[in-house]
C-alpha cells in the first residue's frame, strides 16, 4: 500500500509539473487589426513569441524553458535573433518544425544548421519577403553593458526584425541596448523592447529607444530579474505599454 501511495504521489507531481509548463494560449494573446485580417500575437515568455495570421504561424525565439513546443502550433517560419541559449534552442525548434519550415536567422546559428536550404540568413539591414510578410533584419547590439571579453552582444553578430503582416508593422528587438540605429525606426504598430540587465537596456534605455520609435503598442520583454515595479512604472508617453507575464 506504501509503495501504491508513494507512486500516486509521483504521478502526481509529474501531473502538475507538465500542467505548469502548459501555455494558457486564451490568456497570453493579444489580436490586432490587419488592413484585412486579424493579427494574433501570443506571448510565450521570456523572448518567446507567436503570431498567427491567415492560417500561417510564426515563431520568434522559441525556448523550450517556456513551455511546452510539442503543444504549440507548426511553424511555417521560425525567427532566430542570435545564438544564446534563451533565443536558440534546436529542441525547440525542432519540436515546432514541419517538412516546409523556413528559418531565418544569423550568420551564427545558421552554421549550427549546416546552411542548409531551409535556412535563410539575414545581416544587419537586409530585407526579405516570405510569402506576404516582409522581413526586415534591423541591428541588436551592446554598446555600454559588457563582460572581459566585450560587449555581451557583438554589433554585427544578432539581429532585430521587423516583419510587416497584412500591413502590421511588428518589431521584435531581440537582445539590444537603445543604439543610435534603432532611434531611426519609423511607423512601428507593435514593439518588443528588452528590458533586463546586465544584458540589455535599464529603465532609461528603454524609455530613450521607446520614446524614439514611438510604436503604437508597446511591449517590455525578456525582463527576467528586473523588478516588477520597474517594468510597471516606464515612460512612454507616444505608445500603448501592455504590461505582460512573460516570466514563469
Amino acid at each position: 500500500m506504501k509503495l501504491l501511495l508513494v507512486c500516486a504521489f509521483i504521478c502526481l507531481v509529474n501531473s502538475l509539473c507538465m500542467a505548469a509548463n502548459e501555455i494558457d494560449m486564451n490568456k497570453t494573446s493579444d489580436v490586432f487589426k490587419g488592413k484585412t485580417s486579424d493579427v494574433k500575437i501570443s506571448f510565450i515568455g521570456h523572448a518567446s513569441i507567436m503570431i498567427e495570421n491567415n492560417n500561417k504561424v510564426y515563431h520568434i525565439d522559441p525556448w523550450g524553458n517556456m513551455g511546452n513546443y510539442s503543444k504549440l502550433p507548426k511553424a511555417d517560419v521560425i525567427f532566430v535573433t542570435h545564438e544564446h541559449f534563451d533565443h536558440y534552442d534546436a529542441e525547440a525548434i525542432k519540436q515546432i518544425s514541419k517538412a516546409d519550415t523556413k528559418i531565418i536567422t544569423t550568420e551564427t546559428v545558421a552554421n549550427e544548421f549546416g546552411k542548409k536550404t531551409f535556412v535563410t540568413v539575414l545581416s544587419n539591414g537586409q530585407n526579405t519577403n516570405i510569402g506576404d510578410v516582409k522581413v526586415e533584419a534591423v541591428p541588436a547590439y551592446n554598446i555600454v553593458h559588457k563582460h572581459e571579453a566585450g560587449p555581451f552582444h557583438p554589433k554585427g553578430r544578432g539581429n532585430g526584425y521587423i516583419l510587416t503582416i497584412d500591413g502590421l508593422r511588428i518589431y521584435i528587438a531581440g537582445d539590444t541596448e537603445n543604439v543610435p540605429e534603432l532611434k531611426k525606426l519609423e511607423n512601428i504598430d507593435v514593439a518588443f523592447l528588452p528590458l533586463n540587465l546586465p544584458y540589455t537596456m535599464d529603465k532609461t534605455m528603454f524609455e530613450d529607444l521607446a520614446n524614439s520609435i514611438k510604436a503604437k503598442y508597446l511591449y517590455p520583454y525578456h525582463s527576467s530579474g528586473m523588478n516588477q515595479k520597474i517594468i510597471n512604472s516606464v515612460n512612454v508617453p507616444d505608445s500603448i505599454v501592455r504590461i505582460r507575464k512573460f516570466e514563469k
